[in-house]
């Protein structure tokens, strides 16, 4: 190449210049957030992460540092539409209209159940999740989905001792939230009733995406071959990461936790 030796061992020796020094220092920055976030992150969440961390560079730089370490996030998948649609079902309003924000916590919140597939069955989860902070207020698992399941989700919800007095709480059609007794039980509660349309995901897309983030983040990485396995992997995901840790990307990418705590105090301070 026309170089001479003394040339090519003098650049060898040379040391990196500042730029590419940064530029390693920030792809190791890039690798530990990514780990940490369970390598669930995307760029714009890893990049959201360095600049609270301090360390500002563009978001192009992050999707390149990425790329050339073969950084490849989990993805959450994607919503698939129906177009099933009925009118009110015995009497229970839709008080939420696909507005899932709030102006405090604790005044609107939405709740959906789901299933974990073990060796034992399946491990039914219910979940209380608050539209100010994003923050999953209430849980419950239970090898059955019963009116009880729901039920203890909003119990722990309540023992926060954050909902409001009238506080919505919307949840789709099932038998289980449309019951006379789910109904008592929340007017005992001080808490309004909504529901959804049938066979509508848009009408409760709150509830659907934590349950859509919750299985291609996490749980579909494992196989599990007990009821006891998969309840610790879910507890570790909602209070070890989500709620605690995650950026969440409608709350301006902060995790719901320290929404909720700012919320808080600034309701204290007032």
């Amino acid at each position: 190449m026309g170089v001479s030796r003394s040339g090519y061992d003098d650049w060898r020796e040379r040391p990196a210049s500042a730029t590419a020094q940064r530029r390693a220092m920030l792809a190791g920055l890039v690798a530990e957030i990514f780990t940490d976030s369970h390598e669930t992150y995307g760029y714009r969440r890893v990049h959201t992460a360095l600049l609270r961390r301090g360390e500002h560079c563009s978001a192009e730089l992050v999707r390149a540092l990425m790329r050339e370490q073969g950084l490849t996030p989990a993805q959450v998948r994607a919503f698939r539409p129906v177009t099933t649609v009925q009118g009110d079902f015995r009497g229970i309003p839709d008080l939420v209209g696909r507005d899932f924000t709030a102006e405090r916590p604790g005044t609107k919140l939405v709740g959906d159940i789901t299933y974990v597939r073990t060796w034992e069955g399946f491990l039914y989860l219910a979940t209380v999740i608050d539209c100010h902070s994003k923050a999953v207020l209430g849980w419950a698992m239970a090898d059955h989905y019963r009116t009880g399941l729901v039920k203890d989700a909003i119990r722990m919800a309540a023992g926060t001792g954050l909902l409001q007095p009238g506080a919505v709480f919307h949840t789709d059609r099932g038998s289980n939230d449309t019951s006379d007794d789910f109904g008592r039980f929340l007017t005992n509660l001080q808490i309004r009733r909504s529901v959804g349309r049938t066979g509508i995901c848009y009408d409760n897309t709150m509830a659907e995406s934590f349950f859509s983030a919750i299985k291609n983040e996490w749980l579909h990485r494992f196989v599990f071959t007990t009821r006891a396995k998969a309840k610790r992997q879910v507890i570790r995901y909602i209070e070890g990461f989500y709620n605690r840790r995650r950026l969440h990307s409608a709350l301006g990418y902060r995790p719901p936790l320290e929404v909720l705590n700012e919320s808080l105090s600034s309701q204290t301070a007032a």
